[in-house]
């Protein structure tokens, strides 16, 4: 029976995840996670057929920990919208490596807007952004690819260029949007 690995694929993932929001991908090789992790690289590809297959797997673990950080809740008791919002736009600013990572990578390459709205739990805002304003499933979709383009922009803006966060600026537009746009859909001029 051979040894038990000592370097877990956990530990692998973590260190590549560590590097990534240190470093950022192109720093983000077999070689830098073993020296990470202060083995050779075999312990690393031990657990990996290929390296696409482990960056996939890091690809994964910072998608997870972007998901926990926009979905913490806000104490200040603001609209949940607006809370996930400014979480977005602040872990592109605190995370800009993990940003263009996760969003800047053509990972996205061969599907259009509404495909990659549609990959995750949407309903899971949708559904009380409708309730909350009284809009139909449909407007509160509406209002939310709207405000999503805002708030990507004002992300993408962050992380890729040396400006700072003005959060009580950044909440003031998100807040107009939102009202302007809840206010559109309420009037009955859906386009």
């Amino acid at each position: 029976m051979p040894p038990k690995a000592k370097i877990t694929k956990e530990m692998v993932v973590n260190a590549g995840l560590d590097i990534l929001r240190r470093e950022g991908e192109h720093n983000l090789n077999v070689r830098s996670i073993a020296a990470e992790l202060e083995c050779s690289t075999q312990p690393v590809m031990y657990h990996y057929k290929t390296v696409d297959e482990l960056k996939n797997d890091i690809y994964f673990a910072a998608d997870v920990f972007h998901t926990e950080y926009i979905m913490r809740p806000d104490e200040s008791g603001v609209n949940p919208m607006l809370s996930i919002g400014l979480n977005y736009i602040r872990f592109a600013f605190e995370e800009k490596f993990l940003f263009r990572f996760l969003f800047q990578s053509d990972k996205f390459r061969n599907l259009g807007f509404k495909e990659l709205l549609e990959g995750g739990d949407l309903m899971l805002l949708i559904k009380p952004l409708a309730q909350q304003t009284g809009l139909t499933l449909a407007q509160a979709r509406t209002v939310f690819e709207t405000l999503f383009i805002c708030v990507h922009g004002y992300a993408s803006l962050l992380a890729n260029n040396s400006m700072e966060f003005d959060e009580e600026h950044c909440t003031k537009l998100l807040k107009n949007s939102f009202m302007d746009i809840v206010g559109y859909m309420t009037g009955g001029e859906e386009k």
